[in-house]
């Protein structure tokens, strides 16, 4: 019985059924955006994410007047597909209790004081959840598809500049030592971090 009820409520959808992120799932043909990877293995538990890395290609991206990326916006923290953070082990991300799973990844641009979004939602219908929406999805031309009602919460970035100008975006995991890792974040003119550590 209990085999059926189970299968019953992930059926349903009154459970939640673990996420199988496929890499090459999230793989497109935009050159300009290619597919960047970054990982890291801390007391025996890997940690990666995948993203699509734009370059700046004389664009103003950040901060100030006629910024890509405006003050006060949800960034996808990449291009194309939103942006996948996988982890093998639970992780306290700055303050931010991360369970073990796959997650979507965004950045709230809050003049020039950054948070990480950690999001819940992978899919869209059948396919994997695009970073800003398009107008048949009803979601405004532009905006990202963070829904806060699906986020797993907000943690703080710590904010610098890089010592010459990043062109294409860099997203890096790496070890700092027993459990603990950072990961940060580099494009621009801006690097945004954060602590974790493995549970």
């Amino acid at each position: 019985m209990k085999p059926i009820l189970l299968s019953a409520l992930l059926l349903s959808g009154l459970m939640p059924a673990v996420a199988q992120v496929k890499k090459e799932d999230l793989a497109t043909k935009n050159t300009k955006s290619p597919g960047a990877e970054t990982s890291v293995t801390i007391n025996g538990k890997n940690l990666w994410i995948y993203y699509h890395a734009p370059s700046v290609r004389g664009r103003h991206i950040f901060n100030g007047a006629g910024a890509l990326q405006p003050d006060g916006s949800v960034w996808r923290l990449g291009a194309d597909y939103a942006t996948v953070l996988h982890t093998d082990a639970d992780l306290d991300l700055n303050g931010l209790a991360i369970p073990k799973g796959d997650y979507t990844l965004y950045a709230e641009l809050d003049n020039g004081q950054w948070k990480l979004i950690v999001n819940k939602t992978l899919m869209a219908g059948a396919r994997h959840i695009w970073g800003v929406g398009v107008s048949p999805d009803g979601i405004r031309e532009g905006a990202t598809t963070d829904d806060p009602a699906t986020e797993l919460g907000r943690a703080s970035l710590t904010m610098g500049r890089p010592s010459a100008p990043v062109e294409t975006l860099k997203i890096t995991l790496s070890g700092a030592g027993s459990a603990k890792g950072k990961l940060l974040v580099e494009w621009e003119n801006v690097t945004a971090s954060a602590p974790f550590t493995v549970k």
